[in-house]
């Protein structure tokens, strides 16, 4: 387990500020007030990245490298470009401090997680002023979040567009826990 390079940290948050936007400094804020308040660091273990108290993250380095499979949270992996890939593991730390949101119709919700796009019929409502090609999470319509993807269109466009429309590309959605269960924790 090691701190992430200036170059990966860089690309990692770009990643999430796609997301979150602003509220990005509150992943890495202290906790308190407190002079020794603790605070969530992002750990790189072989290729993935996990958002992890700084204290829980301090204990892990008495672990064997062999032995250390996961600690906190997995963000996602980069791959072998230095691309980073979020996960659907990620869906909770997005939804807390998502920018752009979008609600799926109970019809919607099915197709979504069997991994197809959010086309506009399913759209129940959408962040006003979305932006083309920024990230959105996914929630149903009584607040859960399913997932997240990148907006096709902004929400002006999207309000224009014909049923069969694809307003949001999927990213990641909860079904991937039983779709990837053999490659979704796996190095």
């Amino acid at each position: 387990m090691r701190p992430l390079t200036e170059q990966e940290t860089k690309i990692l948050f770009e990643k999430l500020a796609n997301y979150t936007g602003n509220s990005l400094k509150d992943l890495i804020a202290p906790l308190s007030d407190a002079p020794n308040a603790d605070r969530y660091v992002f750990r790189v273990i072989k290729d993935r990245v996990y958002y992890v108290l700084l204290s829980i993250a301090n204990l892990a380095t008495s672990v064997a490298r062999d032995n250390l499979a996961s600690v906190g949270i997995c963000l996602g992996k980069f791959t072998k470009t230095l691309k980073f890939r979020l996960h659907i593991t990620a869906l909770p730390i997005l939804a807390a401090h998502a920018r752009y949101k979008v609600w799926v119709k109970p019809n919607g919700t099915q197709p979504f997680l069997y991994g197809g796009h959010i086309v506009k019929a399913h759209v129940g409502r959408m962040t006003d002023e979305t932006p083309a090609n920024v990230g959105i999470v996914v929630y149903e319509m009584n607040d859960t979040a399913i997932g997240f993807g990148v907006s096709a269109r902004s929400s002006a466009e999207s309000r224009k567009l014909d049923p069969t429309g694809i307003v949001v590309f999927r990213q990641a959605d909860c079904g991937e826990y039983l779709r990837d269960e053999d490659t979704l924790f796996a190095g």
